[in-house]
């Protein structure tokens, strides 16, 4: 898990709306070693979803743009840069689903309603392992069954709307694995899911991790996910990385006030006192304060907060947080 598989640098992608210019990613910068689940969490509309886009070259123009930045993948000793190749290109599509897959939000909506999902899988399959019709078939069934579907013999042949919303899930990851791709983007995989099936999804996939010996970035506003599934976390904010570190340093050492005021707000089982949410409201992304977005809302505020964007300072071995409370800290 020493070897860089995704470099992100600096990376910017604004839309133009009719309210006017909206930074949805606006300078953020990771990397993804191989093997590792890094998750990225946040609140909604903080430009976790259109950072997995990004990656994977989906941002439709033009009004969504990368206007700046550069995302890497690295095989072995040469890397691709992401951002200069054409999105319809030919070395794009190759990466898109081969080696870089992406389960989306809502798989009733991802899914086509009108062809099976056997047909659904083996058209990626036929796309990039250049089999035969009969061999997609094969590989379709074999991976159903590896996502614990009782009779994928018969399933393959199902439409979207005969499956749960669970089963639908399931279809999405074996169709984003059916390539045997180096990275899986999961973005908020178990959204809309009961307990019980989230806690099968997620023990499934660090199972096909294991197996696959793939990495995974896991987008979710889901705490209890991340604790469960992550060794490194990126905590982001209107557009910002605003915290990173590895799972424990941000569940229990957390630097950035916004990501203190995350886990405050987390409901604890047997406790009777009241939720402690985040005072304030997100700001609208047409209408951003200046200096730190997060200063309007953060109980530790300062005049400098206001006036300037704090730049990120290290914070421990591994840990960095975009906060003025620790300039001049020693790294």
């Amino acid at each position: 898990m020493d070897e860089l598989l995704l470099r992100v640098r600096n990376l910017r992608t604004y839309f133009r709306t009719e309210e006017g210019l909206i930074k949805a990613v606006d300078g953020v910068s990771f990397d993804v070693m191989q093997g590792e689940t890094l998750g990225i969490v946040g609140e909604s509309g903080c430009g976790k979803s259109v950072t997995a886009l990004s990656i994977m070259q989906l941002i439709r123009p033009p009004r969504g743009k990368i206007v700046g930045g550069k995302i890497e993948y690295i095989r072995g000793r040469e890397s691709v840069e992401i951002t200069a190749l054409d999105p319809q290109g030919p070395q794009m599509r190759s990466i898109r689903g081969k080696e870089i897959a992406m389960i989306f939000q809502e798989p009733m909506v991802s899914l086509n309603p009108v062809f099976t999902i056997g047909d659904q899988i083996m058209e990626a399959v036929i796309l990039h392992r250049k089999v035969s019709k009969r061999e997609a078939r094969e590989i379709a069934i074999k991976m159903l069954g590896e996502m614990g579907l009782s009779s994928p013999e018969q399933q393959v042949d199902w439409y979207p709307h005969q499956l749960s919303g669970g089963m639908r899930q399931r279809v999405m990851i074996a169709m984003a694995l059916s390539c045997e791709p180096s990275l899986l983007i999961a973005d908020e995989p178990t959204t809309a899911l009961d307990v019980t099936i989230e806690a099968q999804i997620l023990e499934l996939m660090k199972s096909l991790q294991r197996n696959y010996h793939m990495s995974i970035m896991l987008i979710t506003h889901n705490l209890g996910i991340i604790a469960e599934m992550c060794k490194r976390v990126i905590v982001m904010y209107l557009g910002k990385v605003v915290e990173t570190g590895t799972t424990d340093d941000i569940f229990y050492q957390p630097k950035h006030p916004y990501t203190r005021g995350l886990l405050r707000s987390i409901p604890q089982i047997g406790l009777k006192t009241r939720l402690n949410p985040i005072a304030g409201s997100v700001a609208r992304m047409t209408e951003l304060p200046p200096g730190c977005y997060f200063a309007p809302r953060c109980p530790k505020v300062m005049p400098i907060c206001n006036e300037k964007d704090p730049p990120t300072f290290w914070v421990g071995e591994q840990q960095q947080a975009k906060c003025w409370l620790y300039e001049g800290a020693p790294h």
